[in-house]
Formats: C-alpha cells, structure tokens, sequence
C-alpha cells in the first residue's frame, strides 16, 4: 500500500466510531486505533464496574487517541448503570422541576463520572421537544414539550458536562420529539413547516449551539421541508444547509446509530456511511451490530467513493480537522464535583409528584406491570423493589394478568401499582383501571410520563425510571 493510499485509509477510519462485544477491547479496535481509527462507542454489555471501564479506557488511550463514548442521560437510558439502573433522573424529571442550575449540576455530576472512567464524549443531553405523546422512542427523555423549557435544559445540560472537559453531544438534530415511529426500526416523519420546524425543533438545538456544544448528533428522520424523505443523517440541506449555514455551527457532528434500520434498510451500512459524509457529517456511530469485517468494509467503501469522486477528500480532510479540534480540546478535568452520590435523589426527590394520599403500608402487594424497553433504553432493570425489601412484588405481563387472583392476593393488604408509560400500552391501563375498580384505595405509581391516571386513591409520579426516581416514589409512599 504507498503512502498516499495509506494516508486515504486513515482518513477514513477516522470518521468510525466502532463497538465490540465485551468488556475488554478485542485486539482489531487496538490495532485499527494504532492506524487512525477514530473511536469507540460503549454499550451496557461493554461495562462491568467502574475499575474495569477505567481499565478498558486506559487501553484504548494506549493504541491511539480515541474519542470514546456512551448513551449516558440519566434516568432511563444509562451505560455505566446498565446493570442497576441510573442514580440520576432523567430529563423529564428535570425539566418537572424547571432548576436549571440542578440540571446543570446532575450533568456535571454525571461528567464527572464519565471522566473518573476515561469517558470524554458523553451521546446526551437529548434536545428534542417532545411534542408527540406517543413518541415510542423519546418520550421521559426529553426535558419536555415546550421549547423554551428544554432549550434552557438542554444549554444547562451542555454547561455541566462540559465544565469537567466532557464533550457533550446534542441530540437528535433537526429533532425526534414529534415522531410516532421508533428510527431503529424505521425513517420516521417530522412533517411540519419551516416556521414551525424553526420555533419548536431548532430552539434548543440554536441555544446550544451558541452555548457552544462540542458535538451534535444527527437523526433519522425525514423532515419534508428540508430533507424530502431522506433522513437528515444523509440530507446536505439538513447537516450542511440547515445545521451548518443557518444555525452556524462548526463543531463535529455525530451520526446517530448506522446500524439502526431507517439507514440499514435504506442504503445499507457503508452506503449510508459515504452518503452521511457527503451531507456533512464527521464522526460515524456505527452502533452495537457492525462486526470487524463490516468495519473493513465501510472503511473500504469511503476510500472507493474518494477515489471515484463521490466524496470529496476535501471532506474527509474537514471531518479529520473538526474531530482533531475536538481531541485538543478534552483535557484533565478541573475541580471535579465531589457531589454525584448526592445530587441524583436530591433531584428525583424534587420531581416526584404525589397526587392524593398515600396510606401506611401494610404488608404490601406491589404489581409492576411489564412493559417492553426501548432499543435505545435497553433492558436497565427497572421498579421499586430495591426499596420495599419486605414487600411482595409481582411483575406482571398485562394481557396475561389473573386480575381476580391478584386481587385475592391483595386481600387485607395494602396494594401498590406500578406502571411505565401507561397512556402507550392499552393493556397496561386496561389492567390497572380493573384493579384500581375493585381496589380504589390503591396507590399507582406511574414511573414514565404521566400522560394517563387512573382513578386511584393515591397517584404518584416520577418523570422517569431510573433507580433514584424510585427511591423518590418509595419515600412519599412510606413517609
């Protein structure tokens, strides 16, 4: 291979940001990152504990400088607490509360977790409004439906990871709170008009962006007034025309998940890799599923578009510069905040809603209803059993549900009901409103977004799933 051939294959390889399956770095990330790969993504299944990440980092930090990153936004969706849920809740909780300083300081918080494990781009905070109630993908991610409220969230977020020289990633651009179709599995549609696109999606994306956030993540979706049915990780008008000319940024831009099906089904994998280039992106998430070969293969492809003049190297070049840009500017944390044992439950605390009141407890019934995770959550555990050790829990699949028996079960006894995201799953609420029938002195617990309640003696909400806003709940309920 000469040298210019060489030169063109590291260039490619450093717009990846690669995965791989378990908790040591196999020697091909080791040996791609000593020529020019550009990162890591880490997933749940790459994290055992704390010591292992921060061993994991350190090797990859040895074969190169990689930029390595992970989905950590509090509440549902965690990396670091895959295992046992997050200790700190998550947007929709914050933005219940609307302190910005206490979102600035759960997401300095968990930078600075993030840095302790050799963590130095953190896919969050998420910035979509989340207009769209039966959103299937964003939902309590999402600081909430005014666009107001989550650009001020979304600036507060990017000020707290960035102040401990953790680089955050603003997601998903142009905007995914109004959409009815999960992007994994399919190209949702924004369709509304410019104006509405620019007072609503880009409010939050404008107030980082000026705030000025390291990265931005683009999403699969199609917006008609910009991108026709193309998802904007492959629209020019969206990254280049949109993100770069009108909103003015300049920073690196991130791929959502290449391996997600609304690019997979589309274009395919490298296909979609070279095209994303083109749009303007800088640094491709290729997500859980691409193997080693599948790596060689879109590296192989970038270099054949450059060469055949379907991707300028004048944009690889681009790409390589922003993200080198990015590399000079992590650096070692400074005054790192003491404070994220604490900060997490102090924030949940102070987004619990209780509606009614709870009775004491008395040998307690707690039915969780089983609802399906997200592909972008995960199976994170979820529910309040690590805090009601001597309660009788029973998680429950709600179309299969014996209600008379759980009822019997439940006889001189207090009932708890545990719900996530009710207003989505017909039979989730059709199973709570019959126990709640026959047992109107239950209390609910909706640990989603409180979209739909019950008529229940006491109703308590979260704002999210994670393990802090549990304790949360369990504390009102047992106060």
């Amino acid at each position: 291979m000469s040298q210019s051939d060489r030169g063109l294959r590291r260039l490619a390889a450093g717009t990846l940001l690669v995965a791989f399956q378990g908790t040591t770095a196999p020697e091909w990330v080791l040996r791609e990152l000593e020529h020019g790969l550009g990162g890591v993504t880490l997933f749940g299944f790459n994290v055992a504990d704390p010591g292992q990440v921060l061993g994991l980092t350190a090797a990859l930090r040895g074969a190169g400088e990689p930029v390595i990153s992970l989905d950590e936004e509090g509440g549902d969706v965690t990396r670091l607490a895959y295992h046992v849920g997050s200790p700190y809740p998550g947007n929709a909780a914050l933005g219940a509360v609307d302190d910005v300083e206490l979102t600035r300081r759960v997401y300095r918080a968990i930078a600075s977790e993030l840095a302790a494990c050799g963590i130095n781009l953190d896919m969050a905070p998420s910035a979509d409004v989340n207009s769209e109630a039966d959103n299937p993908v964003i939902g309590t991610r999402s600081f909430g439906t005014d666009a107001g409220l989550v650009a001020r969230h979304t600036v507060a977020a990017v000020q707290g990871l960035q102040s401990v020289r953790v680089a955050a990633c603003v997601k998903h651009f142009p905007g995914h709170g109004a959409t009815r179709v999960d992007s994994h599995l399919a190209v949702p549609v924004v369709d509304v008009s410019l104006e509405v696109l620019r007072e609503r999606e880009l409010a939050p994306f404008q107030a980082a962006i000026d705030a000025g956030a390291k990265s931005v993540m683009t999403a699969h979706v199609a917006v008609p007034a910009v991108t026709g049915d193309t998802p904007a990780t492959l629209s020019a008008a969206a990254l280049t025309g949109l993100l770069r000319g009108e909103l003015g940024y300049d920073g690196v831009v991130v791929t959502d998940a290449l391996d997600m099906h609304a690019i997979t089904r589309s274009v395919g994998l490298a296909g979609g890799a070279v095209l994303s280039l083109a749009a303007g992106s800088d640094l491709l998430c290729l997500g859980p599923l691409p193997t080693y070969d599948d790596v060689q293969a879109i590296i192989a492809e970038i270099v054949s578009a450059v060469r055949e003049g379907r991707l300028p190297l004048a944009r690889l070049e681009e790409a390589a510069a922003r993200v080198a840009a990015l590399r000079a500017w992590f650096g070692a944390p400074e005054g790192v905040a003491a404070e994220q044992n604490v900060v997490g439950l102090h924030a949940a605390r102070r987004a619990v809603r209780l509606t009614g009141s709870a009775k004491p407890l008395v040998e307690p019934l707690v039915i969780e209803v089983d609802t399906p995770p997200t592909i972008a959550v995960g199976d994170v555990p979820w529910g309040v059993g690590p805090w009601l050790p001597d309660a009788e829990i029973v998680r429950v699949k709600p179309a299969a549900a014996d209600v008379p028996g759980l009822l019997a079960r439940a006889a001189n006894r207090s009932l708890v009901v545990v719900v996530k995201d009710a207003h989505r799953h017909q039979a989730s609420q059709e199973l709570v409103s019959a126990l709640v029938a026959a047992r109107p002195d239950a209390t609910v617990i909706e640990m989603g977004l409180p979209v739909w309640r019950p008529d229940s003696a006491a109703y308590i909400a979260t704002y999210g799933a994670a393990r802090a806003n549990a304790q949360a709940a369990v504390e009102l309920l047992t106060a």
